[in-house]
């Protein structure tokens, strides 16, 4: 179990906001009632899956209930992004890790973000390529984690740098949601919001994708 603990520890993206008091009793709270980090990592699955189902109901809704819809989106985001934050500090702090904590920690993630980004896709009223833009932008994102992975299988540290790693990505796209919402209520519904939030995230992805890629490969010709 130690091992897996360092393991766990090392391979941790870097956030501030493990450091706060909030985080930091909620995720103490949340080990003492013997909450599993796997389940937490689940829960995120399911956020992410009201997130995704709220942005799809926008387009066939009208007008009136889109608002609901777009702040329930941006909340499920953000709960996603919660659960991330409290399975690594139930699973390391709390000491309740398992071997297969790393599996729960990632695929998760992978599929939450092809969720939301390409529910966001379907969710713009351009029938041409609205829902192209949402499957390249969550193409675009698993990418950023695969050579991630990639180069913790090669031996070297995982990189999280950005511009678009997954916080960055989420913060944009509810940003994007909560921007829809005066949209809407000033213009109407033309998807000028969330279209600029997801072209931001394909953009901004595919720069991270080869940033990491060039520090890869320079870190393993320098080994």
């Amino acid at each position: 179990m130690v091992t897996v603990m360092a393991d766990a520890t090392q391979s941790r993206r870097p956030l501030k906001s493990r450091q706060r008091g909030w985080a930091i009793a909620l995720a103490g709270m949340l080990a003492q009632a013997s909450v599993r980090p796997n389940a937490i990592s689940l829960a995120s699955i399911a956020f992410a899956a009201l997130a995704a189902a709220a942005l799809a109901l926008t387009a066939v809704v009208s007008a009136a209930l889109q608002p609901l819809l777009w702040l329930l989106a941006a909340a499920g985001i953000q709960l996603r992004l919660l659960c991330n934050l409290l399975d690594g500090m139930v699973a390391v702090e709390g000491g309740r890790g398992s071997r297969s904590g790393e599996v729960f920690n990632d695929a998760p993630d992978r599929l939450a973000d092809i969720l939301v980004l390409v529910a966001a896709g379907y969710a713009l009223p351009w029938p041409a390529w609205g829902d192209v833009l949402g499957w390249v932008a969550a193409l675009l994102a698993v990418l950023t984690a695969y050579v991630r992975i990639l180069g913790r299988a090669l031996g070297r540290p995982q990189d999280f740098c950005g511009p678009m790693a997954k916080q960055h990505r989420m913060a944009v796209l509810t940003v994007a949601c909560l921007a829809a919402v005066a949209e809407g209520l000033l213009f109407g519904n033309h998807g000028w919001t969330l279209g600029a939030g997801l072209a931001v995230i394909a953009v901004g992805s595919a720069l991270t994708v080869v940033r990491r890629l060039v520090r890869l490969v320079r870190a393993l010709e320098g080994s």
